[in-house]
């Protein structure tokens, strides 16, 4: 009802739904999809991350379709990104070289957020001390000739 107003639409995922997140594109119901990356797909913590039934397996697919969306296979195109919010204590610098592998590509854009302590859901996260700036710049120069598009967001 929302597109059909005319309104422009965003859907923020953790890419734990494929099936529906194609369905949406496909229907041309979504303009925009920024999908949350938790971690490298070699990380053990990230089927942690994830409820009963959802597997990594339903991740990757979702990264495939987006990165093959955004190529001309009759579709229309519509914008989206990829995005990791940076957390000391689970990431480190090598983990995002393996993300940008996995996820990277010439039409990819991906952006980094440095975490905030403020406002968790989990009290305990309140407590955990954000990377410097600096450092998460210097993930961001390291891992930028992977994408189109790699940048700190603020």
């Amino acid at each position: 009802k929302i597109k059909h107003l005319g309104f422009l639409v965003k859907l923020d995922t953790n890419g734990s739904n494929p099936k529906m997140l194609k369905e949406l594109v496909e229907a041309r119901l979504i303009d925009y999809v920024a999908m949350d990356i938790k971690t490298s797909q070699k990380n053990p913590a990230y089927k942690n991350l994830m409820i009963e039934g959802i597997t990594l397996d339903h991740i990757k697919e979702s990264v495939e379709f987006l990165k093959e969306a955004c190529l001309p296979a009759g579709r229309e195109k519509f914008d989206w990104e990829f995005r990791t919010t940076v957390v000391n204590t689970i990431h480190t610098r090598e983990e995002f070289l393996d993300i940008a592998t996995w996820i990277g590509g010439p039409n990819v854009k991906y952006y980094l957020q440095n975490f905030r302590a403020e406002k968790t859901i989990d009290s305990e996260f309140e407590k955990i001390q954000p990377f410097s700036r600096e450092f998460v710049e210097n993930i961001v120069k390291d891992i930028e000739p992977y994408f189109k598009d790699c940048n700190l967001r603020n």
